[in-house]
């Protein structure tokens, strides 16, 4: 089984197209689009005119660190959960577009989900809460190491 994801891993690094996955937070499906790659993560959701309700982005790090983000040439308001590395949320801020502040978690992380601005307040989920990350995705961060 880890050497189809270890393909798949690396079949994703070289192709660049987007891989996504299906999750459930809380109780609402979200299809979420990974950033894995150093580059992949620099770009994030910038230059996007609209984000699906549906829909947002799961940066994955190679490591647990303080990560920080910000708003430069991205047109979409979001909001951003800060995940730790069993996919507890840390913290959650809102950012707007073009905003060049860097937004800091307020611990050590090893994901961070961003989707549209109010997106987690709608639907119940706030620091302390618990993410199921799909094991496609911890796998990734396995073989990472």
């Amino acid at each position: 089984m880890i050497p189809a994801v270890m393909g798949a891993w690396f079949l994703f690094a070289e192709s660049r197209q987007p891989v996504e996955f299906r999750m459930v937070v809380g109780n609402s499906p979200l299809s979420v689009e990974l950033a894995v790659t150093p580059e992949e993560r620099a770009r994030g959701l910038m230059y996007r005119e609209s984000l699906a309700d549906d829909r947002g982005m799961l940066f994955v790090f190679e490591y647990s660190g303080r990560w920080g983000f910000w708003m430069k040439n991205t047109l979409i308001p979001l909001s951003i959960a800060f995940l730790d590395h069993e996919g507890n949320v840390v913290n959650i801020e809102d950012m707007q577009p073009h905003d060049t502040t860097v937004t800091m978690p307020k611990g050590e992380i090893l994901y961070a989900l961003e989707v549209n601005l109010g997106w987690f307040a709608r639907h119940g989920i706030r620091p302390g809460s618990r993410i199921a990350l799909p094991e496609q995705v911890t796998k990734i961060v396995g073989n990472q190491r």
